[in-house]
């Protein structure tokens, strides 16, 4: 029930009939067929089959044609089933183009099986005991207070993206994990291209060919996530990503002739950038565009309920999360979307932290970007979806798509460093001229979501530190490292959003193995603002 606020539309709870202490729950958010779309989802032709998942299956129609099976609800998820009964799971988990997180129960061979997505853009948490008590959950608060046996305390980790893992299942509900593989590394183009709908796409490396080819799978990426049955809208800051985003998005949309305005929103001061980039983006694509007032009382107000939610003191990631949890906020009050677009990922996809500027080589470039894709689960990606199902939202990622991220990454290195001193050069370049955003948009420089909802004159995080030197005093800095001795705050603010981190999970701490930090510069902030090459743009006319 701690986890409730993920799936607002309904609510189940089932014994699995013949094993001792071995159940499942389940909270909907009803976005995919209506009417069966309750889970543990069962079917007649499987009867010793139970899955519960979150997520999307972008290829699920795709999958029953090609393979003829014969689907007896219209529920995306139903195709797991099937792939497994005819492939095993390690095929199973390869073909799906989607986000997911996955638990099936075999009970005819006493088998769990977990999987999760590439990027775990899905959420999954694990909770394990040395004498073979497992618990899965979306989040990890729906872990913490479950109690067991073993004087030892138990262990709840992520499950890890791209990979599943298989269980023996005991008569009496315990468990043995008997194998644990990744199905998918994101340099590798998915199993599930075979059986796109896309045709091949051209080779080589000559630049209109690759730009031409970023074009289309980006397009393809948003189309095959217009896949919902209630109301879509986009995350729009007014930076490139979240405007391509929305851009397309609209376009999209009046092509597919979807019977309502695509609704953006946006968060900030009245003089933010982000705010004034975001109106003029709105009005150029035509949405339907919201504005979200951003006062520092407010945000500071949220700061608490945020770490809350997301299970981490990374300073970035609070920081920044609290702008997308409060506009989150407002899309559940005050409209009627649910299925909701964003920009994540396309920074660690296309190099666009400002720190790329000072990387030693393109190759050290492409290594970076590797890393950070590998590394969303713990940030980016974790405070879109935390931030976002807070208020019962389904996140969509379309720069996160297997086919995009895969043809981006075997690039040749010295294709996609910055040029010419704007980062993301290659992918800015590839939508020049087709008047898709405004050109000023299109090439404005990067600027963190915890910068710009506030003036230029004065950053969010500018506000949010002095109003916390008050909370943490300098005895308690000086003895941050015996305090916290796994990733020490550095700063009153990183102190204070640890102690509120240790409130609600105490002894957590290792759910983050570090803070994020830019490479290459001696900043010890993680915020663009304070990097030697950052420059607020001129006020344009």
């Amino acid at each position: 029930m701690r986890i409730a606020h993920r799936g607002p539309d309904a609510f189940r709870f089932e014994n699995v009939d013949g094993f001792t202490n071995c159940c499942f729950g389940f909270h909907r958010l009803a976005v995919v067929d209506q009417l069966y779309g309750m889970q543990p989802l069962r079917i007649k032709k499987f009867p010793f089959l139970w899955l519960v998942y979150n997520g999307e299956i972008y290829n699920h129609l795709t999958l029953k044609k090609q393979f003829d099976f014969e689907p007896q609800t219209a529920v995306d998820g139903e195709v797991l089933l099937h792939l497994y009964d005819r492939f095993g799971i390690r095929k199973m988990a390869a073909l799906l183009d989607g986000v997911f997180a996955f638990i099936l129960l075999d009970t005819e061979r006493n088998k769990v099986f977990v999987g999760r997505d590439t990027y775990g853009v899905r959420p999954l948490f694990k909770l394990s005991t040395d004498d073979g008590f497992l618990a899965l959950c979306s989040e990890a608060k729906g872990l913490t207070e479950i109690t067991h046996a073993m004087p030892s305390p138990a262990s709840i980790e992520p499950v890890l993206p791209g990979h599943f893992e298989e269980f023996d299942l005991k008569q009496n509900g315990k468990v043995c994990s008997v194998r644990m593989e990744a199905f998918h590394c994101c340099t590798d183009e998915p199993e599930h291209a075979v059986c796109d709908s896309l045709e091949t796409l051209p080779s080589g490396f000559d630049e209109e060919t690759v730009k031409s080819n970023i074009r289309t799978l980006f397009e393809n990426a948003v189309r095959k996530r217009l896949m919902a049955q209630r109301r879509i809208g986009c995350l729009l800051s007014g930076g490139l990503d979240s405007s391509l985003v929305a851009a397309t998005l609209v376009k999209l949309a009046k092509e597919e002739k979807l019977s309502y305005k695509i609704q953006t929103f946006s968060i900030g001061s009245e003089d933010s950038p982000d705010i004034l980039a975001a109106r003029k983006v709105a009005a150029h694509i035509g949405s339907e565009h919201h504005e979200v007032n951003f006062s520092a009382e407010a945000g500071i107000q949220a700061v608490e309920e945020v770490i809350f939610h997301l299970e981490t003191y990374d300073i970035t990631t609070v920081r920044a999360s609290v702008g997308m949890y409060l506009v989150s906020k407002y899309i559940r009050e005050k409209s009627d979307s649910v299925v909701i677009f964003s920009g994540e990922g396309a920074d660690e996809l296309t190099q666009g932290y400002l720190y790329f500027h000072k990387a030693p080589s393109p190759r050290a470039s492409a290594e970076e970007s590797i890393r950070l894709m590998k590394e969303l689960y713990l940030f980016d990606v974790l405070r879109a979806d935390r931030t976002t199902a807070a208020h019962g939202l389904e996140l969509r990622v379309p720069f996160l798509d297997h086919r995009l991220t895969a043809y981006f990454l075997s690039l040749p290195d010295d294709m996609k460093v910055p040029k010419h001193g704007v980062e993301k050069h290659l992918l800015r370049d590839s939508f020049r001229d087709l008047e898709l955003i405004p050109d000023q948009i299109l090439w404005r420089r990067k600027e963190a979501f915890s910068d710009g909802v506030m003036s230029v004159k004065k950053s969010w995080y500018v506000c949010l530190q002095e109003h916390l030197e008050a909370m943490v005093n300098d005895d308690q800095m000086e003895k941050a490292s015996q305090t916290f001795p796994h990733n020490p705050p550095r700063s009153k603010e990183a102190f204070y959003f640890r102690q509120v981190f240790e409130q609600r999970f105490p002894g957590r701490s290792q759910w983050l193995p570090h803070y994020w930090l830019p490479r290459w510069t001696q900043s010890s902030d993680p915020s663009a603002r304070t990097l030697a090459f950052y420059s607020p743009e001129k006020e344009e006319q």
